[in-house]
């Protein structure tokens, strides 16, 4: 699977993807940073298959609807590695069964 990182994941996520075998970049090593959310997921789409995103928010500021990019979204309190990492086998298994243009969050807030 080929991922991409939003700017507020942490490395660490990336390096447990990488373990996994997937293909993961983050956004700042794409020249993307900084790019607003529409403008991100239309580059994203042509050279990803899912992003990863903490934006809880993404599917309402965004229409999606004919976005073929799936987005896996990981619901922590925090982006601090503490509160995000317990959510890493997570967003790793749901990376093996998520699906173009689907939306789906993993983990919860607390």
């Amino acid at each position: 699977m080929r991922v991409l990182l939003d700017e507020c994941a942490p490395n660490a996520l990336k390096a447990t993807l990488l373990h996994r075998g997937h293909e993961c970049l983050a956004v700042q090593e794409t020249g993307w940073a900084g790019k607003e959310n529409g403008e991100l997921l239309g580059l994203a789409e042509r050279r990803f298959d899912v992003s990863v995103t903490l934006d809880t928010n993404l599917r309402f500021q965004q229409n999606l609807e004919h976005c073929r990019l799936a987005i896996l979204v990981t619901l922590a309190r925090s982006n601090r590695l503490g509160y995000i990492s317990r959510y890493f086998e997570a967003c790793a298994k749901a990376l093996k069964t998520i699906r173009p243009g689907e939306i789906v969050h993993v983990g919860e807030r607390t």
